[in-house]
């Protein structure tokens, strides 16, 4: 048993020690599961035309603001400038933030930001979209199913971006090169 032990704090070690390929292991992690999720959801709130990013398409309304868009008959020309600049900054963060850890740079401002955005992303589901009332896509911790979206999966997503808040993008980032060129 000692020696299991001793075992397992050799390798913790180990693992201690290369601490820099987690955060490349983790940053990759977060791209390879999120990064295309978020450009996708980016771009179905884009408008119509080559400066669609400033002019959010209705469906960018709808998926931001789901109450107040059937209150409003769907039309998003009743919104005010609040608004407006919530989904604004919707669409840049579900655009830049995920490209900022995939590349690393400011990796754990931008960690700390995607936290925020999913966040605010989990409220509009919960509270905007109903999720409370459906068990199964909002699911619980500790049963057998690890499918549920809200709590299982955003567990999940926010561990990764923790990670990347406590240790930064590290090897084979941006911040790291940018970094060496400037000592």
């Amino acid at each position: 048993m000692i020696q299991l032990v001793q075992n397992m704090n050799s390798f913790a070690g180990r693992l201690a020690a290369n601490m820099p390929n987690l955060c490349l292991l983790a940053r990759f992690t977060f791209a390879a599961v999120l990064l295309v999720y978020f450009w996708a959801s980016g771009l179905s709130k884009l408008g119509e035309g080559l400066l669609g990013v400033f002019h959010p398409s209705t469906g960018a309304y709808i998926q931001i603001f789901p109450k107040q868009m059937e209150a409003f008959g769907y039309d998003p020309s009743r919104f005010g400038l609040f608004h407006y600049l919530v989904v604004l900054m919707g669409v840049l963060t579900e655009f830049f933030i995920p490209l900022m850890i995939a590349i690393g740079l400011l990796t754990r401002y931008a960690a700390l930001g995607m936290i925020v955005f999913i966040a605010v992303q989990t409220a509009t589901d919960l509270f905007g979209h109903g999720v409370l009332e459906d068990p199964t896509t909002l699911g619980k911790w500790f049963d057998r199913s690890s499918s549920s979206v809200i709590m299982d999966q955003r567990l999940l997503w926010l561990f990764v971006l923790v990670y990347l808040v406590k240790h930064g993008g590290a090897v084979l980032s941006i911040g790291q090169w940018l970094t060496s060129r400037r000592v």
